[in-house]
């Protein structure tokens, strides 16, 4: 590092140090990158954590998602909806997602120990979804439908990872708990009942439950900067709200139906774009299909 006549060399060396230790702290996993100030890393920016979701064991919202999923994964065995894993499809939507999980520590710790779980649905729906825990669900609709690219698919996915890393549904909970809406479901969440029945419910309500406009927002942002790091191109997130524009015509899809409107979140992803397409232009490239 230079000397220059208007920065003392004291001032220089602890700069220096301050870098290193910031480097050193991310490098063991001691901070996020999250969790620095916006100025300190590259991406989006987004708000803090809801205070609510700390009302809420996150073990107890991702033991319930676990239970919910295998009943999810079971009763579409049983129907033969559930795709195999050989099939082009499954491969393809895991593929992209061992691209992404590598940086989701980046936006919660927890997401070094779940048990990243990815499968494909034969649906009509054009949904997906990712259970706390990440546990990652498409229906073949929202592929097959809008002809998703792999950059489409990665949005989409980064997306819905970007709700279970920010914990929204945790912070939901902790919310309905916190107001002493749904009195059924605030005895499970503060630990009043633990049997295997109102897990179940519990998952129940992850699925049900619809997420804010900001959180939303939020997963726009978080899931474009995830698609980046992983080598897939953020301005998909143009495109693929245009088809998603185009399918809501008549009836909005489930994946839309809580969402922003498409003119408005293609504004801000096309207002986030500088910050996310450095990463993305430096990102190792996934092979084109």
């Amino acid at each position: 590092m230079l000397h220059t006549p208007h920065t003392p060399l004291a001032l220089l060396t602890r700069r220096a140090f301050r870098a290193s230790v910031v480097s050193s702290m991310l490098a063991l996993g001691l901070i996020t990158a999250s969790l620095l100030p916006a100025q300190a890393r590259e991406g989006v920016e987004v708000g803090q954590e809801s205070r609510f979701a700390k009302l809420v064991s996150a073990d107890t919202v991702e033991g319930a998602a676990n239970q919910k999923y295998a009943e999810l994964m079971q009763q579409a065995r049983a129907q033969n909806a559930l795709f195999p894993d050989n099939h082009p499809q499954v491969v393809r939507v895991r593929d992209i997602a061992r691209r992404i999980v590598p940086f989701t520590p980046d936006w919660n710790p927890r997401a070094r120990q779940w048990n990243w779980q990815v499968n494909l649905i034969n649906a009509k729906e054009v949904n997906a979804f990712c259970m706390p825990g990440g546990k990652i669900v498409f229906f073949s609709a929202i592929i097959d439908k809008l002809k998703l690219t792999d950059d489409e698919i990665a949005i989409v996915m980064g997306h819905e990872t970007a709700h279970a890393l920010r914990e929204h549904a945790r912070s939901r909970m902790g919310k309905a708990a916190a107001t002493g809406i749904a009195a059924g479901l605030v005895s499970q969440l503060l630990g009043l009942s633990s049997t295997g029945d109102q897990l179940l419910n519990m998952g129940n309500q992850l699925l049900n439950l619809k997420f804010s406009r900001s959180d939303e927002t939020e997963a726009d942002l978080v899931g474009m900067e995830l698609a980046a790091r992983a080598g897939y191109d953020p301005r998909a997130g143009i495109s693929l709200w245009q088809k998603m524009a185009e399918a809501a015509k008549g009836a909005p899809p489930e994946f839309i139906s809580t969402h922003p409107s498409d003119n408005t979140r293609i504004k801000q992803i096309e207002a986030n774009l500088p910050k996310v397409m450095p990463l993305y232009e430096r990102a190792a490239k996934p092979p084109r299909r």
